[in-house]
């Protein structure tokens, strides 16, 4: 299957994000438990632990002129497939499954080391059993 012209640059940038909003959240106290953990349906950057608190990040990025921020591109549709992934972690690693859990997203903008970032908190509800 053929790339998307710049497919393989943007890729490149949405780790390099990730590796800086991984740093930018440990800054502020959280610990990494595991990176882009996937699934056929989906895949989550970041499982973080905020204290007693299992955080679900999300990191979107967004170039110059974006139409949306990076939080607004987590739509209904994503959320249900990093609902499901989160459980199929939670599946995987059973001591978690009883902990208070979060999805976060982290999103990025600009050119320079992405130089704007916001960190929303409980972006979304999962509405586990």
């Amino acid at each position: 299957m053929p790339r998307r012209a710049g497919g393989l640059r943007a890729q490149r940038a949405g780790r390099r994000a990730e590796r800086i909003a991984e740093r930018f959240l440990r800054r502020r106290g959280l610990k990494t438990l595991a990176r882009n953990y996937a699934k056929p349906w989906g895949e989550i950057d970041l499982v973080m632990r905020d204290g007693a608190v299992l955080v679900f990040v999300e990191v979107r990025l967004r170039g110059p002129g974006a139409w949306e921020d990076g939080a607004a591109s987590v739509n209904a549709a994503k959320q249900r497939r990093l609902t499901r992934t989160a459980d199929a972690w939670l599946r995987e690693h059973p001591r978690y499954a009883a902990d208070a859990s979060r999805f976060d997203v982290v999103s990025m903008s600009g050119t320079h080391f992405f130089s704007s970032k916001e960190w929303i908190a409980d972006a979304f509800s999962a509405n586990r059993r």
